[in-house]
């Protein structure tokens, strides 16, 4: 089992109704089976139990893995999983991948042609404002306490709401916003505006920094790296977010994660196999176990849906499960130079390279990048025939690498050499030798965002990053299928961000609706 913070679900926190409204009464139930946090928090064992449920809430679905006793209701369990959710906002609206599937809605996110109404657009709301209602209840609990390591516990449930809130300033824009200051009652939370949200997550990240744990000290929790990291990507989409450059801000905040005790694996591949939390470059993962984190959202749907047609699931995947569903598009595929590039990890056999029909597996190529196997072939410690043991990388060094690089370019200051040589360390390591090694002159914006596709594909950065460089809607880049046309065409700039769900709308007053739903 892999030397992390454990995702046991220990206390009984009950469903989270998706709504706007804070509905609780201050009081301890009579019945003592009823866990709360009045009785549950007694040792340091128990605080980090604790934690680590705020943790579970990126990775899992329920209290109760694979399935049963779900944390939001109204969808799906397994589709209701915040990663599961997170990655198909980032990624089935972009040129990187395509479902074949006809569940709801879910066709509606690589056409971009999505509504206020939508259910998975409702979820991620939902689930966003469950990891930090569950953060603020265990800000609270910690709030008198002198011990150090707990101090420690209440800076990652800080940075972990500030997570949660950062992905809600980047999908929505703008959001409800509570805090530990919000005793429970019954209240309608106030809506933020993008530019105090983006204030708000800047200062609690400066704020715990230096009071998380410092670089790798335990696998799976946030420390100072993580926070650097994070900070940082606040950083490069600030002109985005609040219409301010803020690139020197974005190196100097990745300044002690590149002098961190991270280093870029020798093979691509490490990051992404069930051994990657043995990656030297995994900065921050959502962990994975296929015993103790079962789900039917996160790695389990992105590794299993990316297997089909002519793929052996067992043999070159560790499990017995194909899903037949996500692809990519040739959008993707091009930007590879397929005869010698190892990123390239695309099935073939069987597939075509352009679509038709998003609804046919075999047309578009597969991916091959997640694997339920070890590095060296060898099944997963767990060797589950359906879970997986495969982390997700959030953050790693790679992506530091490309971020240092275009905030150079972008004018933020810092090495034009340095840079350079970062892109290269990957190109590398893709190439095998120094045939893919670039010169700075083609270090260009462009470059970069091609080389973030093809570095980072499938990582949940892609729809982010077309945001950022103007061309997820009505720049000039399209892809098969964007706005609903087989040869894709430009869509209106109002779906960078996602509507603010109808039913939070309906239950909350003090929300607004995004411009242009």
């Amino acid at each position: 089992m892999k030397n992390n913070i454990k995702i046991w679900l220990i206390i009984a926190l009950g469903s989270f109704v998706a709504a706007s409204c804070v509905g609780d009464l201050d009081v301890i139930p009579l019945d003592p089976n009823v866990a709360v946090s009045e009785t549950v928090y007694n040792t340091t064992a128990d605080y980090k139990e604790g934690l680590a449920k705020l943790y579970a809430t990126f990775a899992i679905s329920g209290q109760r893995g694979p399935d049963g006793l779900p944390d939001i209701e109204g969808i799906d369990e397994g589709f209701g999983n915040y990663l599961r959710q997170y990655w198909n906002h980032q990624e089935l609206t972009t040129d990187e991948a395509v479902l074949s599937w006809n569940d709801a809605t879910i066709k509606d996110f690589h056409s971009q042609t999505w509504t206020a109404t939508d259910g998975f657009i409702a979820a991620m709301h939902s689930r966003i404002m469950y990891s930090v209602a569950l953060s603020n209840e265990f800000i609270r609990v910690t709030a008198d306490t002198e011990e150090e390591e707990i101090l420690r516990f209440r800076a990652e449930a800080r940075f972990l709401r500030a997570l949660a809130y950062s992905h809600g300033l980047d999908l929505f824009g703008t959001m409800p916003f509570v805090t530990e200051e919000n005793l429970p009652g019954a209240f309608f939370p106030e809506r933020i505006s993008r530019e105090d949200l983006f204030a708000y997550i800047e200062s609690e990240l400066l704020e715990i920094r230096d009071q998380l744990g410092p670089a790798k000290f335990e696998y799976g929790r946030a420390d100072q790296g993580v926070a650097g990291m994070l900070l940082a990507k606040l950083y490069l989409n600030a002109e985005v977010y609040v219409g301010q450059a803020r690139y020197a801000d974005c190196i100097a905040a990745l300044e002690p994660v590149l002098n961190g005790p991270y280093q870029i694996a020798d093979q691509y591949l490490h990051s992404f196999v069930a051994d990657n939390h043995t990656s030297p470059e995994m900065i921050f993962a959502l962990t994975y176990d296929g015993v103790e984190t079962q789900t039917w959202g996160g790695m389990v749907y992105i590794l299993h849906a990316q297997i089909g047609g002519t793929m052996n699931a067992i043999e070159m995947f560790g499990t017995s499960d194909a899903w037949s569903g996500l692809r990519t598009t040739s959008a993707l595929v091009n930007k590879f130079d397929m005869d010698s590039d190892s990123r390239a990890l695309f099935w073939t056999d069987g597939q075509s390279l352009e679509i038709d029909d998003v609804g046919i597996f075999s047309q578009g190529y597969a991916i091959t990048k997640f694997r339920n196997r070890k590095l060296n072939g060898d099944l997963s410690d767990s060797n589950h025939n359906v879970q997986v043991d495969t982390d997700f990388p959030l953050f790693r060094l790679a992506d530091a690498y490309l971020m240092y690089a275009e905030a150079v370019v972008r004018g933020g200051g810092g090495d034009q050499s340095q840079a350079l040589s970062y892109v290269n360390i990957l190109r590398e390591r893709a190439f095998g030798d120094a045939s893919g090694q670039i010169t700075s002159s083609e270090l260009t914006l462009e470059f970069i965002l091609d080389e973030r596709a093809r570095e980072l594909f499938w990582e949940g950065h892609r729809r982010t990053d077309l945001i950022r460089f103007g061309q997820f809607t009505d720049g000039d880049y399209v892809w098969p299928w964007k706005g609903n046309v087989a040869e894709g065409v430009k869509t209106s700039s109002h779906r960078d961000l996602f509507p603010v769900p109808a039913n939070q709308l309906t239950a909350n007053p003090n929300l607004i609706q995004n411009q242009g739903y």
